[in-house]
């Protein structure tokens, strides 16, 4: 049975991006956006926006809090680094790896040798070679069955996962580790960065929009929240948890990290994405290569789609939402009268929702206006991403369709240079560039991966009503 009670001392900090109205007791934001109320005695524990855990009354709050997406957690307790084992699958890759266990030094490490051409030997290196422990496989396996593998044969409580191109920052395991205070907590990722941003353009790019990248923000992991999932080429996880659910799929060649998330989610288990501990990653060699890694990804989306139904849906409005856009999308005047009126019925029936507070209408037009952008930006993106086939198809029947997709492409690559520039960044058109490339690169695999299925459930978008 597990105990799911925060302990004395763990404490939650209400998100910045999250409005707080009557003293406290009504709390808007979260993934999607909620409304939260609280009795008058839970808003007054909160005070400033921050909630320590001292009594069972504290810890339903602070859990709710977390529950909702409306606070981050701030633990205080740390299990210790002997709990750790560190497992590294390994297949002809030993100077990355030799790199890697020189930054693991003091940590117990299992290397997987997933059938390498010459068996994998540990040079004689001090104490670390003590506890260094290498498992072998004669044939290859795949990265899944290596994890597995070494999962099994750990004795900790906790286990990190470490591809051999990545070497983790200082402090990584550590501000990790503080997560697992809350017993629901089964994996915590790590944001993994560029090991030489300036070495290439693609380089650059990935530092601040690669495959492996979730972001600055420190988030909650959810099949639809803004961390939908994270890469298992660096994760720590409770293993016990991991275990219970199987391990990694070793069937899935691609998107096996992701079905490891949502499997864990569906489970009833917390999954953090934490920002402030960082990895370094080898950037790509080639264009090539780099090409190749981004279809791959998107053909693993179809076996997703089936497993996790709805999940793994390219693209997802509430119906309002969609129909709006469609409207306006028409360039005609009865088409932006519709519009108009699908907002103003949305307008009234979010008016209700937010009857409580002080100025319901306000409001309501706020988190209408935000909703609709949202939704906006999501379906731009789809359309140079996720179905840039029949954009493109739409681009050779009708100079109209050009004209609007040529200014979509740009603009949307621009807007997403713009909220994800960085320092020494990219100038904005080789970014744009680049962000065109992933998305033509990851929607072919994309629809490759439905072809090869047999099945259009990964192209098809979802509507929830709200």
């Amino acid at each position: 049975m597990r105990h799911d009670r925060l302990p004395d001392g763990f404490g939650v900090r209400i998100d910045p991006r999250v409005r707080t109205y009557s003293g406290g007791r009504l709390l808007v934001g979260g993934t999607p956006t909620r409304l939260l109320r609280l009795a008058p005695e839970a808003a007054a524990l909160i005070g400033d926006g921050y909630l320590e855990v001292t009594d069972p009354t504290s810890a339903k709050v602070a859990r709710r809090l977390l529950d909702s997406g409306v606070a981050n957690p701030r633990p205080r307790l740390l299990p210790a680094l002997e709990d750790v084992t560190v497992i590294v699958p390994v297949h002809n890759n030993v100077p990355e790896l030799n790199r890697l266990l020189s930054a693991l030094r003091g940590h117990t490490v299992i290397v997987v040798d997933d059938g390498s051409d010459k068996p994998v030997r540990i040079p004689e290196s001090g104490g670390s070679r003590r506890r260094v422990t290498v498992l072998r496989w004669d044939k290859r396996h795949g990265q899944a069955a290596a994890r597995n593998f070494g999962l099994r044969a750990a004795a900790t409580e906790f286990v990190a996962f470490l591809d051999p191109d990545v070497v983790p920052r200082t402090g990584w395991l550590e501000v990790m580790l503080g997560h697992f205070s809350d017993p629901k907590v089964a994996l915590v990722a790590p944001r993994i960065l560029a090991m030489d941003p300036d070495s290439t353009v693609l380089a650059r790019y990935e530092h601040t929009r690669g495959s492996l990248h979730r972001g600055r923000r420190e988030s909650a992991v959810q099949a639809h929240g803004p961390v939908p999932y994270v890469p298992s080429t660096a994760l720590l996880v409770r293993r016990l948890a991991l275990l219970g659910e199987g391990g990694f799929d070793e069937s899935m060649p691609a998107g096996g990290d992701i079905d490891l998330c949502w499997r864990l989610d569906r489970a009833g288990w917390r999954l953090r994405y934490e920002p402030a501990a960082r990895v370094a990653h080898s950037n790509p060699v080639s264009l090539r290569k780099w090409f190749t890694h981004k279809l791959t990804h998107g053909t693993g989306v179809a076996p997703l789609s089936q497993r996790h139904v709805g999940m793994a849906a390219p693209l997802s409005l509430p119906i309002w939402t969609a129909v709006t856009a469609v409207l306006f999308g028409t360039l005609t005047r009865w088409g932006a009268v519709g519009a108009l009126l699908t907002l103003i019925t949305t307008l009234f029936r979010l008016r209700r929702v937010f009857a409580g507070l002080d100025n319901p209408t306000r409001v309501a037009a706020i988190y209408m206006a935000r909703g609709f952008s949202g939704g906006v930006w999501r379906l731009a993106s789809s359309l140079c991403r996720h179905y840039w086939p029949v954009t493109l198809l739409g681009m050779l029947c009708s100079r109209r369709i050009r004209h609007i997709a040529v200014t979509l492409a740009v603009a949307e690559g621009l807007a997403d240079w713009f909220i994800h520039r960085e320092s020494g960044a990219l100038d904005p058109t080789r970014y744009v560039a680049c962000k065109r490339l992933d998305d033509i690169a990851y929607g072919a695999g994309l629809w490759w991966g439905a072809v090869r299925q047999r099945s259009a459930s990964s192209l098809r978008p979802t509507l929830p009503p709200n």
